[in-house]
């Protein structure tokens, strides 16, 4: 079993180049991701909550988290939209308030928020209520989430390269692969 965060490292390298834009950042996302590995595994449903420009990007890893052919457990992550159909509707704190309730009942062992997008979004304000919510912030840097540009020409490619090593890491804590001693 190795450290988190060697394994990282390991893994954005055997990407080659593609990822080398990963390996500083690494730093950054090492204790994030940690954190929400050690949630999914305290048995943590995961809500994922994009703002409307990565909506595609829930699709995408709804369909690619529990896909048939990986040899693993079907994983609890499911799209905030499907959950709470108005969510359109949520717009101010009494709102959330009501969605948090609903989530704690629907959730009893816990929840965690996976929330892509900018922080200007009114569903960011949902998951930034969460101390422990997993988050991928466009253009601000907000305390405990991982930094992206949304005017960058391969934000696309990177969030997909970022759940595939997300991916990875899944199985790396599943199978047990690596500890998070000093992580």
């Amino acid at each position: 079993m190795q450290q988190f965060l060697k394994w990282t490292l390991e893994e954005i390298r055997k990407d080659g180049s593609t990822m080398s834009w990963m390996e500083e950042k690494r730093f950054e996302w090492v204790p994030l991701a940690a954190s929400m590995l050690k949630n999914l595994l305290d048995g943590h449903t995961f809500i994922v909550i994009t703002d409307d420009d990565r909506a595609w990007f829930c699709h995408y890893m709804l369909r690619a988290i529990n896909n048939h052919h990986k040899n693993r457990p079907l994983l609890p992550f499911l799209s905030l939209q499907t959950l709470y159909p108005n969510l359109y509707q949520v717009k101010t704190k009494e709102d959330i308030e009501l969605l948090e309730n609903m989530l704690s009942q629907a959730f009893p062992s816990g929840y965690t928020f996976f929330y892509v997008g900018k922080n200007s979004d009114i569903k960011m304000q949902i998951a930034k209520r969460k101390d422990d919510s997993f988050m991928w912030i466009m253009d601000e840097h907000v305390q405990n989430s991982f930094y992206l540009l949304s005017d960058d020409d391969s934000l696309d490619i990177k969030l997909i390269q970022l759940f595939r090593l997300l991916d990875k890491s899944i199985d790396a804590v599943l199978f047990a692969e690596v500890t998070f001693e000093n992580e």
